[in-house]
């Protein structure tokens, strides 16, 4: 196969098989810990969870990061990256292991969340760090491959830790707290593979300024706006133009992830269990659809170019998207998970490389915060959106054609800028 042939070049590449290593640690360690967060806020016998309460635990975990976020982004400029993925993989295990404290207390909700939010928060440093340093451990001639294996790789890592979770959750623990600290053990896991990669390894290259962390943090806006002016720039143009196709089917997939959490709890099964076994299921199908756009993406990115790829997946996501959820039927809509899986990080793949190429190594950290921060607004915006639209039990047919007409409208935005 193409994409093990693929593997094994990159593989050559020490700096990029010790980055590798940490990606998949790390992000196996989000999984474990996102599905303990889903298992202890929806499907808890003893809650009764609205979308409104799922969009409220979305919005009090993620929106906050709109803060942070372009802190990210100037901090991984100046310090070095491998330090951030070291420390920062230190601290998330310090703070699951405080998450699991709360779980067994009878602390206030907000506790809890204060925690989580942490954890979500050191993450977007880690993740922005990974995707900077990406093009410093390959050459370019191989940097859409790379952007292919790499956060695929991290994407299916993440779904196998989740599903390590259904099964400690289910048969080893009924505990939450316990898969909690299964995630605790591989974020430091990860911190022990970081040190295997020299201190500047993975930039940046200039010097790292001497002044204090609270100098740094005051000229953030004006080196943020440098960095958006560098994206707006006529020969960047096609970057700005993925961010916002990306962001969009950001939204379509948050949407649908709500309807999909409600299904499962409350209109596809009579238990708990049984809905969280088959919320695990639908995250594996959709996990395969991460691995087929990581086989397909080098192939028809090459031939179509990156922009062109994001039209098909926009496309078939708008034609496949209401033919298999409008049933609202198990087996229609693992199939949509599974296609959804394939576009949404087929065009995750395009968009990286677009990014990637178009930006300048001093300002990928700044660029890559924004880019996750689009990525969280709009997530719990269509989390929002989902809880004004869903009934109780989940079905909503205005919701699924609504997240259809979008993606299509992002296919034919994309399709007339690539004419332009």
């Amino acid at each position: 196969m193409a994409v093990v042939r693929d593997l094994r070049v990159l593989l050559r590449f020490q700096g990029f098989r010790r980055l590798l290593a940490v990606r998949l640690l790390s992000q196996g360690a989000d999984g474990v810990y996102q599905v303990a967060l889903a298992a202890y806020v929806v499907f808890s016998p003893e809650k009764q969870t609205s979308a409104a309460a799922v969009a409220s635990a979305m919005a009090v975990l993620l929106l906050p990061y709109s803060l942070v976020g372009p802190f990210a982004g100037v901090l991984l400029d100046r310090w070095r990256r491998r330090q951030v993925l070291l420390y920062g993989s230190v601290l998330r295990a310090a703070l699951a292991c405080a998450t699991a404290v709360l779980i067994l207390s009878p602390a206030p909700d907000w506790l809890f969340y204060v925690s989580a939010l942490c954890v979500t928060a050191v993450n977007r440093f880690v993740l922005s760090g990974l995707s900077a340093a990406l093009p410093r451990v390959v050459d370019a001639d191989r940097l859409v491959i790379a952007n292919s294996l790499s956060p695929t790789a991290g994407t299916l890592a993440a779904t196998a830790g989740g599903g390590l979770a259904f099964v400690v959750r289910l048969a080893v623990a009924d505990s939450d707290a316990a898969v909690v600290l299964v995630g605790a053990g591989l974020y430091l896991c990860a911190a022990l593979a970081s040190l295997s990669m020299a201190r500047g390894l993975l930039g940046p290259d200039r010097p790292l300024p001497r002044e204090q962390i609270g100098t740094a943090l005051t000229g953030t806006a004006r080196e943020l706006a440098d960095g958006v002016r560098h994206l707006a720039a006529p020969q960047r143009r096609e970057a700005a133009w993925a961010l916002a196709a990306m962001s969009l089917m950001r939204f379509c997939y948050g949407a649908l992830l709500v309807m999909l959490l409600m299904l499962c709890r409350y209109a596809l099964t009579s238990t708990t269990d049984d809905g969280l076994a088959l919320l695990g299921l639908a995250l594996g199908v959709s996990g395969a659809g991460f691995f087929a756009a990581a086989v397909v993406t080098p192939w028809t990115a090459g031939r179509l170019g990156p922009g062109r790829w994001i039209v098909v997946c926009a496309g078939a996501a708008a034609l496949l998207e209401p033919a298999l959820g409008l049933p609202f039927a198990t087996a229609p809509l693992l199939a949509a998970a599974f296609v959804l899986g394939l576009t949404t990080q087929g065009a995750k793949i395009a968009t990286d490389t677009i990014v990637q190429s178009s930006v300048e190594d001093g300002f990928r950290g700044r660029i890559f915060s924004v880019y996750d921060v689009l990525f969280n607004v709009f997530f719990v915006g269509a989390a929002a959106v989902a809880a004004l639209m869903l009934p109780p039990d989940g079905r909503s047919v205005p919701l699924v054609i609504t997240i259809a007409v979008i993606y299509a409208a992002v296919a034919v935005s994309m399709a007339r800028f690539g004419r332009q």
